[in-house]
């Protein structure tokens, strides 16, 4: 689980200050839990608003931040711009180069959208690909793999017509696989394990059910060593805690087991992370549940 959570807290259901929300990511870097924690998101036209409210943490960090930005929808040249200045900035050997952009997170529809990000792109930025997953989405995906980005799936959000069905999560998973594209999730993925929530955290929030990271990442992990797709629906349905097993060699769920190699290799090839607006929520289930 090292690198699970990209932290959005600037955005809902928490929706946080800069000052708020940079604070906490500087917080969570130095926790006993901080290997799990990966990219702080921001959307690239709050990146000064960042970089005012984390001067005087980057100041005293022993270790780099990594961001991941999101791009405006309409001007993608001036977008990709401020990313590159940005990182000219805060290169290494500057006074303050403890921070850099190594992802843009850009919604995108069409293959001509996709080519023309690419052909902006800064040197060792990669692209992530929100794409839309209600119809099949293997033409995009495979736009995508032709030119070396990668896939982003939205997982939920604060209504429960935001929340992709599991037939359409699989399909994209198994889109992904079949087209050696990795992808991140983001949104409605505070849980561990599928079952019914409230979306936001306010207390008249309508209660829907959402998707759990477990069953999401141990779903990718296994359709990358080409499992059937309904055995891959069955273990996105799964709400049982109990149904997943974790040991040192693998993971079982049901009759079904992977191996930690091939785990740690869906990690670094395929099921990269997801944003999640709140660390502590999916970090505390993970304890409950007594896997850290």
């Amino acid at each position: 689980m090292s690198g699970l959570i990209d932290y959005a807290g600037l955005f809902p259901p928490a929706g946080l200050d800069m000052a708020t929300a940079v604070r906490n990511y500087a917080n969570y870097a130095t926790d006993d839990h901080r290997r799990l924690l990966n990219r702080f998101i921001v959307p690239v036209a709050r990146l000064e608003e960042f970089e005012e409210a984390a001067a005087p943490h980057l100041s005293r960090s022993g270790t780099r931040w990594h961001l991941s930005v999101l791009a405006g929808p309409c001007d993608m040249e001036a977008g990709v711009s401020r990313v590159a200045d940005f990182n000219r900035r805060h290169r290494p050997g500057r006074g303050t180069g403890r921070a850099s952009i190594d992802v843009i997170e850009a919604k995108s529809t069409t293959a001509a959208e996709i080519g023309e990000f690419v052909r902006l792109r800064p040197p060792d930025v990669a692209i992530d690909f929100e794409i839309p997953t209600a119809a099949d989405p293997s033409p995009l995906i495979g736009e995508i793999a032709r030119s070396g980005g990668r896939a982003k799936i939205r997982t939920g959000g604060v209504t429960p017509d935001a929340i992709p069905s599991v037939a359409e999560v699989v399909r994209f998973l198994r889109a992904c696989a079949r087209g050696a594209v990795a992808f991140k999730a983001t949104a409605g993925l505070h849980h561990a394990i599928r079952g019914e929530y409230k979306l936001t955290y306010a207390p008249d929030s309508p209660s829907a059910v959402m998707h759990g990271f477990l069953n999401v990442f141990c779903a990718a992990a296994f359709v990358r060593t080409g499992i059937p797709a309904t055995d891959a629906v069955a273990m996105m349905e799964e709400t049982a805690a109990e149904a997943f097993l974790f040991d040192g060699a693998g993971v079982t769920w049901r009759s079904r087991r992977i191996t930690t190699p091939a785990i740690k290799a869906a990690r670094a090839n395929f099921s990269l992370s997801f944003g999640s607006c709140s660390f502590t929520e999916p970090i505390d289930e993970l304890r409950a549940l007594h896997l850290i």
